[in-house]
């Protein structure tokens, strides 16, 4: 998978690589996609919520520029496995999942697995979590339809965002935030599901 779907576009960073070897993502797919775990593409984890691709997964975590020592903040848990491959680059992942049934069991996952710098909150991704910030890196696996300023408060000057983001064409963005403000370029296009705004499910 690393090599064939990820190496050969582009992905350079030997850290994210090593990451996305030692993370065994059928163990983050539902039983009845299992077959399919390794293949370059989502797949369904169920409340109309996505795995993303490997390549994407891989793409993101190398913007995210992560050298070990960092606090990261995730939106968008889901079945866990982006905060997975984040935890072996960072110092420790702060994710947040609105779906609290796919909280619960990416909390419980990961513990099972021995991820232990990667603390699960359920809670309104828009909202960020005041009570850690400030983060080195933000990284959202759901699309808004704009960055909330939220995050852009959250995040460290120095700091990293990297998210998709749009409704019907989604540009996946990198940010980085000085002092003097937020520089913000587009790195691809891609597709993810929306981030949702609102009440805990």
């Amino acid at each position: 998978m690393v090599k064939k779907q990820i190496e050969a576009r582009g992905v350079r960073d030997e850290r994210v690589l090593e990451a996305m070897r030692a993370v065994e993502r059928h163990a983050f797919v539902p039983d009845q996609n299992i077959t399919a775990a390794y293949e370059d593409h989502p797949l369904p984890i169920g409340y109309g919520q996505t795995i993303s691709q490997p390549y994407i997964v891989a793409l993101m975590t190398e913007l995210c520029e992560l050298e070990g020592n960092e606090k990261v903040l995730e939106i968008g848990t889901g079945s866990g496995y982006q905060a997975a491959v984040l935890s072996l680059l960072a110092k420790e992942v702060h994710t947040i999942e609105i779906v609290e049934p796919l909280a619960k069991s990416a909390r419980q996952r990961l513990a099972r697995l021995g991820y232990r710098n990667v603390y699960v909150y359920v809670g309104d991704g828009y909202a960020g979590l005041p009570e850690e910030a400030h983060f080195d890196v933000i990284i959202l696996t759901a699309s808004p339809p704009e960055i909330p300023e939220t995050l852009i408060g959250q995040l460290k000057n120095g700091g990293i965002l990297v998210a998709p983001v749009g409704e019907y064409q989604q540009e996946l963005v990198k940010l980085v935030k000085s002092e003097t403000g937020v520089t913000r370029r587009t790195i691809t296009y891609v597709r993810f599901v929306p981030m949702v705004h609102g009440e805990k499910k």
